[in-house]
């Protein structure tokens, strides 16, 4: 099979190009890709529990802490225990961060118009579903049983 026939070729390709632009547009404000989606997941007001912020990104815990450092280095967010539950951190954004947040929401959103403006609302409702079900079919985590077998 060429690579141009596989389905993690056209994946990973269209992601690598969003990736490209949004580093382009994130560059022009001093955060990353990574920093914007890490912006756009904390809530602007109540701050997000620092173990919520991996899982909605599908991000490794030890990434996030990572970036996380960045980003307080960046005073981009803060971190006070949660008010309920003193073992727990939540995640705070500073004025800095949540200016950053819009300029991320934003760029998020022009890609997205734009993408609407020329794609059939029809094709883009097939590519979500394709999409969902290939994230089943990975997340069963045992089509490679059927090939060692």
């Amino acid at each position: 099979m060429r690579r141009e026939e596989t389905v993690d070729h056209h994946i990973k390709t269209a992601w690598h190009a969003i990736a490209r632009m949004y580093n382009q547009q994130a560059g022009k404000y001093d955060i990353t890709t990574s920093i914007g989606f890490v912006l756009l997941n904390i809530h602007s007001d109540e701050g997000t529990p620092a173990t919520k912020i991996a899982p909605l990104m599908g991000l490794e815990a030890r990434s996030l802490t990572r970036m996380l450092k960045t980003m307080e280095e960046k005073k981009l967010i803060y971190r006070k225990p949660d008010p309920t539950d003193k073992r727990s951190i939540r995640i705070f954004l500073t004025a800095l961060g949540k200016k950053k947040k819009e300029i991320s929401r934003q760029t998020v959103l022009v890609f997205n118009n734009a993408v609407r403006q020329e794609i059939d609302h029809d094709k883009l409702a097939v590519f979500f579903d394709v999409l969902q079900n290939i994230n089943q079919i990975v997340e069963r985590n045992n089509i490679y049983e059927k090939v060692e077998n």
